[in-house]
């Protein structure tokens, strides 16, 4: 029945977080038009946390060394906030081109993604 998810980031400068997505991350895409790029993302786990006011959406990219992906950003121009320690794992908060951030963490827990 479901056979994907659309992520919607909104962005002050969509084409500098757009160009980020294709020429940092690398990550595969087509042009929908007018240079509207959609881009394949990885694999994805959702978790459900409960909250008493619905609360917001939070989009986290995960990956195997949280050093090693901070080092690639540096390199690269990119700007990451110092790594902090949760109960889930390590995580980093990337500030996109357009001036938004998003978080990237190293999980400490078990993925349904490597049980397949």
């Amino acid at each position: 029945m479901i056979h994907g998810a659309h992520v919607i980031l909104h962005s002050t400068n969509a084409a500098a977080d757009r160009a980020f997505f294709r020429d940092v991350l690398n990550y595969p895409f087509v042009d929908a038009g007018h240079d509207w790029l959609i881009f394949a993302l990885p694999p994805a786990e959702l978790a459900i946390h409960p909250s008493a006011d619905g609360g917001a959406h939070e989009l986290y990219l995960m990956c195997d060394d949280l050093a090693t992906f901070i080092a690639a950003m540096i390199e690269r121009g990119m700007t990451c906030s110092e790594p902090r320690t949760e109960r889930w794992g390590r995580i980093t908060d990337l500030t996109l081109p357009g001036g938004g951030t998003i978080g990237v963490y190293q999980p400490a827990h078990p993925s349904p993604l490597k049980a397949h």
